[in-house]
């Protein structure tokens, strides 16, 4: 079944302050975000109608602006407010919420000082990012031709509409190829992250191993599961970290607001099981998030 086009849902959108019809929140062919990327945004999950670590989220959306060269026109606690009233009106319990936020159309050029600064939030239903089927076999990536760049040449540690050209770019190519997402090095040539979600991988000597965020979002899923894990007496080593040990690690796995804990089956032509380790810290968020685990759950009812 094909998905709604997301401009003609019903539900309601709170924009500039108010709540508007979702099919009448608009913004003109020529507003400055969508011709020079000047953008920022979230992307928040709803579990029992609360977002998960929202204060860090409504945070990072300040400081991606901030880094970004404007300032939001609301406080951090009228945004999570904002959150709220958008849950309520649209009867979200577990979901996906997207905060944006954008420079206007006053002034059309590469400058545009004096531009508003709009902000909108929206949200709905939203299922597991990948099926079931793919999480227990473990999803498949390969490496993209795209790198991340050096922080010289970008803001890297904005959550930035632009940065994701190249993700999307990357994705693309790799479900053309039949694989589920792809993996992206860095400008150096080191294993960075997926095109929307942190990887780990566990390596012989029982340590998961990561690479550090000084290039890509330092996730707050990411930081999540860190502390899962040390929590858990697993040890975490941010380090950096080169393609070709990827061939030894036994087990690898995404962390994302999306993805949340996503078991990696392959990458390129490496193969890993998803094991033990990766099966503790799903249960351990889904814990986090106060939802019970339906991966490990069918994974006992298939031993069985």
């Amino acid at each position: 079944m094909a998905q709604r086009p997301f401009d003609d849902r019903d539900g309601v959108i709170w924009y500039n302050g108010d709540l508007i019809p979702w099919r009448d929140s608009k913004v003109h062919v020529l507003t400055h975000g969508l011709h020079y990327a000047s953008s920022v945004f979230e992307g928040e999950r709803v579990y029992n109608g609360t977002v998960f670590k929202l204060t860090e989220h409504t945070e990072r959306l300040h400081e991606s602006a901030r880094l970004m060269g404007f300032q939001i026109p609301y406080t951090v606690e009228a945004i999570n407010a904002a959150h709220d009233a958008v849950l309520a009106a649209n009867g979200i319990t577990d979901g996906y919420v997207r905060p944006v936020a954008w420079r206007g159309s006053e002034m059309m050029g590469v400058s545009a000082q004096h531009n508003r600064i709009n902000l909108a939030i929206a949200a709905w239903e939203w299922p597991s990012y990948f099926s079931p089927e793919a999480r227990m076999a473990g999803i498949r990536l390969t490496t993209s031709d795209w790198r991340r760049p050096d922080p010289r040449c970008a803001p890297v540690h904005a959550k930035a509409a632009g940065l994701y050209m190249i993700c999307t770019l990357s994705k693309h190519k790799a479900e053309q190829a039949g694989f589920h997402d792809a993996l992206m090095l860095d400008w150096r040539g080191q294993v960075a992250e997926a095109t929307g979600a942190n990887i780990f991988f566990l390596m012989p000597d029982g340590k998961l191993h990561t690479p550090i965020p000084d290039c890509f979002l330092d996730g707050i899923t990411r930081r999540t599961v860190i502390g899962l894990a040390r929590e858990a007496g697993i040890d975490v080593v941010e380090r950096v970290i080169l393609p070709e040990e990827m061939a030894r690690a036994t087990e690898v796995f995404l962390t994302g607001t999306a993805a949340e804990v996503t078991p990696v089956g392959g990458i390129d032509d490496l193969s890993f099981t998803p094991g033990a380790v990766t099966r503790t810290l799903i249960d351990a968020y889904d814990r986090a998030v106060g939802r019970t685990n339906t991966l490990t759950a069918s994974a006992s009812t298939s031993a069985a």
